[in-house]
């Protein structure tokens, strides 16, 4: 079966998630490495010198954009995993508005860097699933939106 270019987009998107992920690991390409906490504020770490991250940061981009890879499978999962997952980083992004960055609230964690990330990934994950996503194409399961 042919990739559609919904489901291109959402492999796409997973990947980099995923690469994101492995690259929050790698020292020199994220800062302050040896400042890396599991989670919490407390870390310094950041990934290409502006985006903070943790282990527990880093381990969600991976597991993001293994789900993205599997979801891509089908036209329905790609379509799920861009708008779902489009609308967790607009409630991500949200979340890092109103919480103090300073606090026990931001376990993630989370800069402003990373919240505006979060708003242009949202948006765009959305943008992505909509645009591409408005009917099923032929090969596809009947009925699945």
């Amino acid at each position: 079966m042919t990739a559609t270019p919904l489901q291109i987009a959402a492999t796409v998107v997973g990947a980099t998630f995923l690469l994101v992920g492995v690259l929050g690991f790698i020292p020199g390409v994220t800062t302050d490495y040896d400042s890396m906490t599991f989670a919490g504020h407390e870390s310094q770490a950041m990934l290409l010198g502006i985006f903070q991250v943790s282990i527990l940061h880093n381990i969600v981009h991976l597991l993001f954009g293994i789900a993205g890879l599997v979801l891509a499978s089908t036209w329905s999962g790609a379509r799920g995993y861009l708008i779902g997952g489009g609308a967790i980083y607009l409630v991500l992004w949200i979340y890092g508005l109103v919480i103090d960055h300073g606090s026990h609230a931001n376990f993630v964690p989370l800069n402003d860097a990373d919240n505006w990330l979060h708003l242009i990934l949202g948006a765009g994950m959305i943008a992505l699933g909509l645009a591409l996503g408005r009917r099923p194409h032929a090969g596809d399961r009947p009925g699945a939106l």
